[in-house]
């Protein structure tokens, strides 16, 4: 049953009073679209896994062994990319005090620092490193 047109106001009307208590929860509340790709994510994979199942059949039932094969490795393809969540970065960010989020910048990758040449045996630095420590104490 759709809102009338006072309930649909009243409703804004309560969003922007929300907004301007606390943004943060308010955005939060917003919604995102994570559940959305969950769900289009199992749908992929039951279908996919269905398919599977049935190529897995008609595999046994002609006796047709590559039929079936590449049915049961569909299936556990399916079921692996319905239940891992998909790969992305998490874009970390400060809420304003008007609820947007304003992005953190993208930090470049850290290049490996060199290490220093190092000298003796493997032994001979545990032996090094040991008396350091017992110096130390």
């Amino acid at each position: 049953m759709p809102l009338s047109e006072h309930e649909q106001q009243l409703l804004e009307q309560m969003e922007q009073a929300l907004y301007a208590e606390d943004p943060k929860f308010a955005s939060h509340m917003k919604g995102d679209r994570s559940a959305a790709a969950a769900r289009r994510r199992y749908i992929i994979g039951g279908i996919g896994t269905v398919v599977g199942l049935a190529l897995v059949l008609v595999g046994v039932n002609s006796s047709t062994l590559w039929v079936g094969a590449v049915g049961f490795a569909l299936m556990v393809a399916s079921v692996v990319f319905a239940v891992t969540p998909p790969r992305r970065r998490a874009a970390l960010g400060a809420v304003r005090a008007d609820g947007s989020v304003k992005r953190a910048p993208q930090a470049k990758p850290a290049q490996r620092a060199a290490r220093p040449k190092r000298s003796g045996t493997f032994m001979q630095r545990l032996e090094e490193r040991w008396e350091r420590r017992r110096n130390d104490w």
